[in-house]
């Protein structure tokens, strides 16, 4: 079976898109940030080198220093699937961080995106 072409993006290719949808919607990229530290437990700096190392996704969740237990609240469909309903978990973990990246562009509030 091959692996989808998103695991081996980089995710320093997909963050400005992320940046921007939140930006074009009146967000920030420090929001931006702080769900990604959220959902993965990278502090900033680590966020930052992961990014210039150009780390895939796969890399990048599997290096990831804590995954939110959290993150398993996220529910809804994002891309015309329910991410609860996934079992790859690697494309769990990518649709998770979509779905955070949508609710805030959609104008939720962080502590509502952030399950607190």
């Amino acid at each position: 079976m091959t692996k989808h072409p998103i695991y081996t993006m980089s995710v320093a290719q997909v963050y400005p898109h992320y940046v921007n949808k939140a930006e074009r919607k009146g967000r920030t990229k420090d929001e931006v940030d702080q769900i990604i530290r959220w959902l993965t437990g990278y502090s900033q700096s680590q966020l930052d080198a992961q990014l210039k190392a150009e780390k895939d996704f796969e890399t990048f969740f599997a290096e990831a220093p804590e995954l939110n237990p959290c993150r398993a609240q996220i529910t809804g469909v994002i891309c015309g699937v329910r991410v609860e309903e996934i079992q790859e978990p690697t494309m769990r973990e990518i649709r998770y961080l979509d779905k955070l990246i949508d609710e805030l562009a959609r104008g939720k509030t962080m502590s509502k995106i952030l399950r607190t």
